[in-house]
């Protein structure tokens, strides 16, 4: 649940599953007004990339988004040889995702998975 939502209270349809939430109007507000960050998304095709393919999640999202590995180091001001080491990495560092991320113009949480 989100760290926005700190008071929350479900409401049970007549068989006890949750059937509706109440929230403060004031959190209710900032909930539709756009203001609150949306969790980061991963296209079904960037899985199914990940997983059809043995690929990291960067080159799955690489392939996803059409992009060479000379198009991304170029963003990154690196060699292609230095990113095809860092798109095959099975545990890259933080600032290594970090980096990447910006490139793809992705948020981080969308590469650690």
């Amino acid at each position: 649940m989100s760290a926005l939502i700190e008071r929350v209270q479900i409401l049970r349809d007549a068989g006890g599953h949750p059937a509706f939430a109440v929230v403060p109007f004031a959190q209710y507000q900032a909930l539709i007004s756009g203001k609150p960050k949306a969790e980061p998304t991963i296209p079904g095709k960037v899985v199914d990339l990940f997983f059809d393919n043995g690929w990291t999640a960067t080159r799955a999202w690489r392939e996803y988004l059409h992009l060479t590995q000379a198009e991304v180091s170029a963003r990154m001001g690196i060699s292609q040889a230095a990113f095809a080491q860092m798109e095959t990495a099975k545990r890259p560092r933080k600032t290594t995702i970090a980096k990447i991320a910006q490139a793809l113009g992705l948020e981080v949480e969308q590469l650690r998975w």
